[in-house]
């Protein structure tokens, strides 16, 4: 077990899982985190295969599936998990994806950085550059951190990564959020303007061969959704984003 674990419970910090058609991955994931955190919630968006039925099966204690139908994207799962999070008392929550990538050995790292920025939203690092790394994903991370960059005046390395601990009393935005791959740009954009500080924290990622990779990215469209969104929050960074940093730098001296 973490010697992080009995900290994260007593601070009132769960983890959440989005899930899509990943039943060869998710029940081994939720067993690791389970080493790291005592709740762990899995919101299984729509899944076709039969991941449902694995994570009943495997009956782990401190599991609560929520699950429907038909599927809604990666953004209303995680929405619907952070909803879920507060209404069971959660203060802060750990998201982590199903697919594997991510060590969950990591969120040590994680727990690390909340112990020393309590009320950060502290965000996993991943190296872009290693090998086996799917070039459209590389490409996409960059996208968005330039627009990032743009639209808060704050520069990350990685604002597509889904290992994250997030502040659920500062998230005002949950209304707002989109619904597909885009929406965790959106929540850091979000997050920025609203004052909420961001840590990055560097974090070790896993991507298989080729022929074994397990992806819902879909490169065309995923890239048209973002650049709508991006167009949207480039007007909200001009009336709102911008003005309200300007008036917090203003206040702060």
């Amino acid at each position: 077990m973490s010697e992080y674990r009995d900290i994260l419970h007593e601070r009132r910090v769960c983890a959440i899982i989005p899930t899509f058609n990943n039943a060869g991955t998710v029940v081994d994931v939720v067993r690791q985190v389970l080493r790291h955190v005592t709740q762990v919630i899995v919101v299984d968006d729509g899944s076709t295969d039969d991941t449902r039925q694995q994570l009943e099966q495997a009956a782990m204690p401190g599991v609560t599936l929520v699950s429907y139908s038909p599927n809604c994207g990666k953004g209303h799962a995680l929405v619907t998990g952070f909803r879920k999070a507060m209404a069971m008392g959660f203060d802060h929550a750990i998201t982590i994806d199903s697919d594997g990538q991510h060590y969950a050995d990591d969120i040590d790292l994680l727990a690390q950085a909340f112990v020393q920025h309590e009320g950060a939203l502290i965000v996993g690092e991943r190296d872009m550059s290693q090998p086996n790394m799917p070039q459209g994903n590389a490409f996409a991370n960059k996208f968005s951190n330039f627009w990032f960059t743009l639209q808060t005046g704050l520069r990350l390395n990685d604002t597509q990564t889904g290992l994250r601990l997030y502040p659920l009393r500062r998230l005002r935005w949950l209304a707002l959020t989109t619904s597909r791959y885009e929406a965790e740009l959106q929540m850091l954009v979000f997050a920025a303007w609203h004052g909420t500080p961001i840590v990055p924290v560097k974090v070790r990622v896993y991507y298989p061969p080729q022929g074994e990779r397990v992806t819902h990215f879909r490169p065309f469209l995923d890239f048209a959704r973002i650049s709508l969104l991006n167009v949207g929050l480039c007007f909200g960074a001009v009336v709102y984003g911008w003005p309200r940093r300007l008036w917090r730098l203003i206040f702060k001296k």
